[in-house]
């Protein structure tokens, strides 16, 4: 079911690649920390907009976050079964360009239905463009090289997250604490992204599924369904960031304090994919990931816990550190556990079950907030340590 154009090997497209590092992964790394650069300048002060701004009420909030997310979990799934067999760069491409349309529309919001449109729109875009780019790295790199080079994308990506909220900050100082000029700055860094997508150069074969294959479930392996399982169910505990950010605000953290630990986050997360990513390369990446679940365990119950401000300065960048050790190198997981040809169809799959996921966490750790958090935080930091415990369990009868 699953064959090559012109009789080329599945591994062909890497062709290209030195060791670890492409040109492709070059460029795609600048185009996320441009495009992360301008969603995350605006990501911390988005709910103050809504709330001050637009008087939206607070389930307003919850209802364009929610929606946004399962847009982009259901793009993703969509776009990345897409993308197998043809070239991903229009894909790509296309997905970068509407994010930045939808960073336009929140902009010129009036009313807060406009800016939900607007979040929609914004990761629509996310969605079409996550999985084929990642199938597009996967593809022009060694698999035995994939953990670091994933690892160096997210380093990437959350640099740019870094960025972000730093040039956010400064500009809402400079605009006398006026958000809406923050939000016309993001699309500037948003547009440039777009315009780098032209750099990329997908020259290799492309692999072609044949017309039976397009049935997801008959054609992928079992093991690919098993990480996705785990991978799906702990995102059942995993909700947004942004009520760990609210749990921050509780313990007595200034809004310039929410930011610059959410800064913090990320820098900790850019320093660590890339190390975390090759240490994947030579330990598995199933037992770095569940290394990550027992840190993202930790952290939550921490927080759940915590009862003084200053634990926030201790637990956000632990929580960096489970970021770096799962995001990157899940993706090198699932790469290595399907042929090339499915590359897009299988990262669009697990992340858009994952992402569904999320929206469940988000929802019902909503429900259970009750003001300070503290029930969801200790159910989700339990969950990540027995998920985490059954991983290991799974990698060494794996090993056996």
């Amino acid at each position: 079911a699953l064959c090559n154009s012109g009789g080329m090997s599945e591994f062909d497209t890497y062709a290209g690649s030195s060791g670890w590092f492409s040109r492709n992964l070059g460029v795609l790394s600048a185009v996320s920390f441009l495009q992360d650069a301008a969603s995350d300048l605006i990501y911390p002060v988005l709910p103050i907009f809504l709330r001050n701004t637009l008087l939206a009420p607070v389930w307003a909030i919850g209802l364009t976050e929610g929606l946004a997310d399962a847009m982009a979990a259901l793009s993703k799934i969509v776009a990345g079964r897409a993308s197998d067999g043809r070239r991903k760069r229009p894909f790509i491409g296309v997905g970068y360009g509407i994010a930045a349309l939808g960073k336009v529309i929140v902009a010129v919001a009036g009313v807060w239905p406009v800016v939900l449109l607007g979040r929609a729109t914004d990761r629509v875009g996310k969605g079409m463009r996550g999985s084929p780019r990642d199938a597009l790295i996967a593809g022009s790199i060694e698999p035995r090289f994939r953990g670091r080079a994933f690892g160096f994308h997210r380093s990437m990506d959350s640099a740019g997250a870094v960025v972000g909220p730093l040039l956010g900050l400064g500009a809402y100082e400079a605009f006398q604490h006026h958000i809406r000029p923050l939000l016309f700055v993001a699309i500037v860094p948003a547009v440039l992204s777009v315009l780098l997508v032209f750099a990329v150069r997908e020259t290799a074969p492309v692999a072609v599924l044949a017309p039976d294959s397009l049935a997801v479930a008959p054609h992928l392996p079992r093991p690919f369904w098993r990480a996705v399982t785990l991978l799906s169910v702990f995102a059942l505990f995993n909700f947004p960031d942004a009520l760990l950010l609210l749990r921050a605000s509780s313990l007595g953290m200034s809004l310039v304090g929410v930011i610059l630990i959410y800064c913090l986050f990320n820098a900790v997360q850019s320093l660590l994919s890339y190390p975390a990513g090759a240490l994947a390369d030579h330990l598995g990446r199933n037992k770095i990931i569940a290394l990550g679940f027992a840190i993202f365990g930790v952290t939550y119950l921490g927080l759940g816990l915590a009862n003084r401000c200053w634990w926030v300065w201790v637990l956000f960048p632990l929580y960096g550190g489970y970021a770096a050790l799962t995001d990157g190198v899940g993706k090198a997981w699932i790469s290595d556990l399907v042929p090339s040809a499915a590359h897009g169809r299988a990262l669009g799959l697990q992340q858009g079950l994952a992402g569904l996921a999320c929206v469940i966490a988000g929802l019902w750790a909503g429900l259970l907030w009750n003001g300070d958090g503290v029930t969801p935080l200790l159910i989700s930091g339990t969950a990540g340590v027995v998920v985490s415990i059954a991983m290991l369990i799974l990698s060494v009868t794996d090993d056996a």
